[in-house]
């Protein structure tokens, strides 16, 4: 969902009932927050650690029961309306946001979980495209309307599964669980340490010491379908075939960079798996490191590991882009910036940088401009306050 549209819980419900009517059946409100990671980047596929958060943007749903089997999607952020059947929720929907709540109803229906209709209204302010996990909040605030209004007693866990194989099955990404679980299980001013594999997480205070995150939307538009995500999916699966008969390991997440070092010939006739994995092993070993450099209220250390992230993302998984690395150098290049680096997927999307909260103002005069000369584009930045996961809000009564 865009970063548009921003509006009050009254106003929602006007809106629903200009698209759907009124009716006697109650009108639930439910909210997911969008994610930001903090470091741990293309690991979550793979088994590993990441440690993200949750943020203050995110999208809101309005849904009613209508016991009429039919399924009506509409959204305060896009035009594009749909009314399906029952027998047409199997299928993908163009290529749209749409498919995202519909690929949610598909996996509760093929659950066996009978569901006779509902109308529902998305607004969302999380940017689309920019790493911020704005499907992943879509499908989870989905996924935890149908189970509170269908009373199918779901756990959050088994939600999060549902919307990530939505995502996997249905949209088409091989994403891990990482956004979905963020989304889900975030908590105020906290981010969490995570085990992939396990689903093990650990929630952090994030005690900034009158620091603040900054997000920075290079407003490079990207489609992942259409881009090397999914490649490297492939490749790091290709380097697991590789690695998993001399190692003994079962997911990438478990090998250690000198693992990894002790069988390099092994990629001998194929190097860019070998590029991948190294990042990979890496990335958990910084995660490692950064959450007891957060713990001891080292920002130094911090952001020193953001930065390296960032340029291994760079250089060895090759998922960055000019656009990002021009956001990235001019922040490096403020003197009161502890660390900078793209997040989410990459190839376009958004930066994290992390600077006392008294500059944030002059980080914005200096780096929005000078970004614009460099590309042409505009950037748009939003300090970041970690907050809660899914969650109801408390229904709306017009007067």
């Amino acid at each position: 969902m865009s970063n548009t549209n921003e509006q009050s819980p009254e106003r929602l419900l006007e809106r629903f009932n200009q698209k759907f009517g009124r009716s006697d059946e109650p009108v639930a409100t439910f909210f997911a927050p969008g994610r930001v990671n903090l470091v741990g980047e293309y690991t979550d596929f793979t088994g590993g650690l990441v440690f993200p958060c949750g943020i203050n943007q995110g999208t809101t749903l309005l849904i009613r029961r209508t016991h009429n089997n039919q399924y009506r999607f509409a959204s305060t952020n896009f035009d594009l309306m749909a009314q399906l059947e029952q027998h047409e929720i199997s299928q993908t929907y163009g290529d749209n946001w749409i498919n995202y709540p519909l690929g949610v109803l598909d996996q509760f229906i093929k659950r066996g979980v009978s569901i006779d209709g509902f109308d529902c209204l998305f607004s969302g302010n999380v940017p689309n495209g920019a790493g911020l996990s704005s499907s992943a909040s879509i499908e989870v605030v989905t996924a935890f309307a149908i189970n509170q209004i269908m009373h199918t007693e779901l756990s959050l866990l088994d939600l999060v599964r549902v919307s990530q194989s939505a995502e996997n099955d249905f949209v088409g990404m091989q994403c891990g669980i990482m956004d979905q679980f963020a989304v889900a299980f975030a908590q105020t001013g906290h981010a969490m340490m995570l085990d992939c594999h396990s689903v093990e997480h650990r929630q952090v205070p994030l005690n900034l010491d009158e620091h603040s995150i900054v997000v920075s939307n290079t407003n490079q538009r990207r489609e992942l379908n259409e881009s090397a995500y999914n490649n490297r999916v492939s490749e790091c699966q290709r380097a697991l075939e590789l690695l998993a008969p001399a190692t003994g390991i079962t997911h990438l997440g478990q090998l250690l960079p000198e693992q990894l070092a002790q069988h390099e010939a092994l990629f001998k006739d194929d190097p860019k798996p070998l590029m991948r994995i190294r990042h990979i092993t890496e990335e958990n070993a910084r995660v490692r490191a950064a959450v007891p450099s957060l713990e001891a209220g080292n920002l130094q250390e911090f952001g020193n590991i953001m930065n390296a992230s960032h340029d291994s993302l760079r250089d060895l998984f090759e998922v960055s882009s000019e656009p990002l690395n021009h956001l990235v150098r001019l922040a490096r290049e403020q003197t009161s910036v502890l660390g900078s680096r793209l997040t989410g997927a990459g190839f376009g999307g958004c930066t994290v940088s992390l600077l006392p909260t008294c500059d944030v103002d002059a980080f914005i005069a200096t780096v929005g401009p000078a970004y614009t000369e460099a590309t042409g584009l505009t950037a748009d930045f939003y300090t970041i306050e970690p907050g809660n996961g899914v969650r109801a809000i408390s229904p709306v009564k017009l007067p």
